[in-house]
């Protein structure tokens, strides 16, 4: 009976010390850095079959993600001496993901707006990049110049972006509702329901080079899209207060130049997947 209780004693000794001391995280939690992307973002992120390219496995899957955001969140984990894990998660789901302790960062081609910043906190942008809007190659829409040129065009973006408020920008537009992902505006273009969406050059660029019938329109200085310099970035999302986690990424991210940013993207592009 004696040694019961000492073994009751103990437990719960054991107990306290790892609410008090670690919050009674596993050890392999404590040494994993957990992110959340959606895995069908290209260049930024996408899902594949295998780890080529540098892929990396996608958590509770057999699948792999591979992309810039993929190529970045590696380099953090390596920085932080953490094991990287891929948590693949829909866009709407990333900030209650990450507010929940579910993931502990968003790396997904996420811009720092003032509405995000109201509930998660980011890190410095990793990323920088300027508003276009693909269409179809051939179309009257490949050559504008401006945002004025797409009056009366049915023009859509991604569910709960800043991309899909811009739309108000251009005159007499036809407004469709917000699509779920890229892929599904992809499909959405090739088929004629939608003459463009709104996108960052990146994925342009992706979606162009993966499919021979979509252009993109850019526009002369002035004549585009107006927008916030924070618009436009991308950075990591992460719970708010998370200081010394913030600083730590900010580090690790001050070390990698200007160049290798770029070299990295360009990778991206060449390695994306073929358009389904």
């Amino acid at each position: 009976m004696k040694n019961v209780v000492k073994l009751v004693l103990c437990a719960i000794l054991v107990m306290g010390l790892c609410i008090t001391a670690v919050g009674c995280k596993s050890s392999g939690e404590a040494g994993q850095f957990k992110v959340g992307l959606e895995c069908g973002y290209p260049p930024f992120n996408w899902t594949q079959i295998d780890d080529s390219n540098g892929a990396v496995p996608i958590a509770g899957t057999k699948e792999f993600a591979g992309g810039y955001d993929v190529e970045i969140a590696k380099r953090l984990a390596e920085g932080m001496g953490k094991e990287l894990v891929i948590v693949k998660t829909t866009w709407a789901g990333l900030p209650p993901a990450v507010q929940s302790g579910k993931i502990d960062g968003i790396i997904a081609g996420m811009s720092p707006t003032a509405e995000r910043k109201m509930t998660i906190d980011f890190s410095d942008p990793y990323y920088s990049s300027d508003l276009v809007i693909v269409v179809q190659k051939g179309s009257k829409y490949e050559k504008a110049t401006s945002i004025k040129d797409f009056a009366g065009a049915k023009i859509t973006a991604q569910l709960d972006t800043f991309h899909y408020t811009v739309i108000d920008q251009i005159p007499n537009v036809d407004k469709k509702p917000a699509m779920d992902d890229f892929p599904a505006m992809r499909v959405a273009l090739e088929s004629g329901i939608i003459d463009g969406y709104i996108s960052e050059r990146p994925e342009a660029i992706s979606a162009t080079t993966a499919n021979a019938k979509f252009g993109m329109a850019e526009f002369d200085k002035g004549q585009g899209f107006k927008y916030t310099p924070d618009d436009v970035a991308i950075a990591v999302g992460l719970k708010k207060g998370s200081t010394e986690l913030a600083e730590e990424i900010n580090k690790i991210l001050a070390g990698i130049s200007q160049e290798e940013r770029d070299s990295l993207m360009e990778q991206a592009v060449l390695n994306q997947p073929v358009a389904k």
